[in-house]
């Protein structure tokens, strides 16, 4: 207990005396408002307030030492074009008023230490960039730094656009070649016709559509269909023609069906081939109206051989003879006939971007085993002639608008009660394409419209 109290008592002592203060260093005198701090005798002379904002400002605007300010320009209508068998390169230069975005594409010719370079989105009317990006491009999958871009000398071009398409300096891509082959069509036509036995006119106007197929199998060979192929004629003698399925294949012989020399001075040889082939209809009907007459008649099947006497290197285009038989049904008089028939016909594409388009033809058939029928023959007979022009004269949205000009005959007697003889008709309008891509041997655009 002692050494506790003395302990408490000593604490209570020792707080009680008070801890002596640090020693506070007395201020500076204070300098007068109106006297300045005398500077280092070797400190320069300080600049006025107006002259250090303006020396910040053009250090702002000064660039970076090592900056690229190089600025691209944009192409124009002479401009060089990319080519869409070359590999492209994404390309970032410094904005321009232009080309704000900085975003271009590039191909480089290392050889030439030279890139054609094109802004990667459409321009408007005054050059400067859009929003749009730029349609039916190669991707440019690989980025070129801009320090390798600097060794480079960079000229502006057109960007790269598919074959049988053309590209303006603009960056709009637009469709300059046509198959007519492929295609889902529609289209309309005055269609007067001249009986020869009245002396008449009858006015009408024909609604025409159908599909168009074609591809290419092996080497030398080329398949072609049509669905859907209808032809209504409407105003006076209002009558139809249609076909579900035609299938045609043809195909081009290496090896001559046989051979022929001549002797007379030196020897040659000449070789002929057979370039044979197949053609198929399916479900033919026909509405036929002369005068006061009516008939139908629908063709189940025919099925023709076919010889080109000549067609072009892809086949496209030819001259060629076909026959065959037909069955159909006279839907007028209720039996079956069968039909054999024979054409020279011809299917022309007469320039490279498929812009004209000419088909010809003569076909004739004799109606054999029909049944006896009061006022007309026992074994009728049927001549068409047939000739036309296609010529595409614009595109809307790529799609191509056609004028089209044909001249028909028909000579038939298989029509009961109905005079023999010759029907004649010119027909001229629009066909619209809905779906026509580029040939398939569509060149690339180098210039425009070749």
């Amino acid at each position: 207990m002692l050494v506790s109290a003395v302990t408490l008592g000593c604490a209570l002592l020792l707080g009680q005396v008070e801890r002596p203060e640090a020693a506070v260093p007395p201020a500076p005198p204070e300098a007068p408002a109106d006297v300045a701090p005398e500077a280092p005798a070797d400190a320069p002379p300080e600049a006025p307030a107006d002259a250090r904002v303006k020396a910040l400002a053009e250090a702002l605007e000064a660039p970076a030492p090592g900056a690229w300010t190089f600025q691209m320009a944009v192409p124009d209508a002479n401009s060089p074009r990319q080519s869409p068998d070359e590999k492209v390169l994404c390309l970032s230069l410094p904005p321009t008023p232009a080309v704000p975005s900085g975003q271009w594409r590039a191909q480089c010719d290392e050889s030439k230490q030279e890139c054609r370079v094109a802004p990667a989105w459409e321009l408007d009317s005054e050059g400067h960039e859009t929003g749009n990006p730029l349609d039916r491009v190669n991707m440019c999958l690989d980025v070129m730094p801009a320090e390798i871009a600097r060794t480079y000398r960079l000229v502006p071009a057109i960007a790269d656009a598919p074959p049988g398409w053309y590209r303006d300096e603009r960056g709009r891509v637009l469709q300059y070649n046509f198959d007519l082959h492929r295609r889902v069509r529609l289209g309309g036509a005055w269609a007067p016709r001249w009986l020869r036995e009245t002396e008449g006119r009858d006015d009408r106007v024909r609604v025409d559509f159908g599909v168009d197929l074609e591809w290419p199998g092996d080497p030398g060979q080329l398949h072609r269909m049509t669905l859907l192929d209808t032809e209504l004629y409407l105003g006076d003698a209002s009558s139809f023609e249609a076909t579900l399925l035609r299938y045609d294949f043809r195909s081009e012989r290496d090896e001559p069906l046989f051979r022929v020399t001549t002797f007379y001075g030196r020897p040659r040889r000449f070789d002929v081939f057979a370039n044979l082939g197949f053609w198929l209809e399916v479900l033919h009907a026909e509405q036929v109206r002369r005068e006061d007459v009516k008939a139908d008649f629908l063709t189940l099947g025919s099925t023709h051989a076919t010889l080109d006497l000549w067609h072009s290197r892809d086949l496209v285009s030819y001259v060629r003879v076909r026959a065959g038989p037909s069955v159909e049904r006279d839907r007028t008089n209720g039996f079956f006939t069968l039909v054999p028939g024979a054409a020279l016909e011809g299917d022309l594409t007469l320039d490279r971007d498929g812009f004209h388009h000419v088909l010809f033809g003569a076909e004739a058939q004799k109606v054999l085993l029909a049944e006896r029928v009061e006022g007309r023959p026992l074994r009728p007979e049927r001549l068409r002639l047939r000739a036309g022009y296609e010529l595409i004269a614009l595109a809307i949205n790529d799609q191509p608008v056609s004028l089209t000009l044909e001249g028909r005959g028909t000579w038939r007697d298989d029509l009961a009660y109905a005079p023999a003889g010759w029907e004649w008709s010119a027909q001229a309008g629009l066909r619209f394409s809905l779906w026509a891509p580029a040939r398939r041997d569509a060149p690339a655009a180098h210039g425009g419209k070749e």
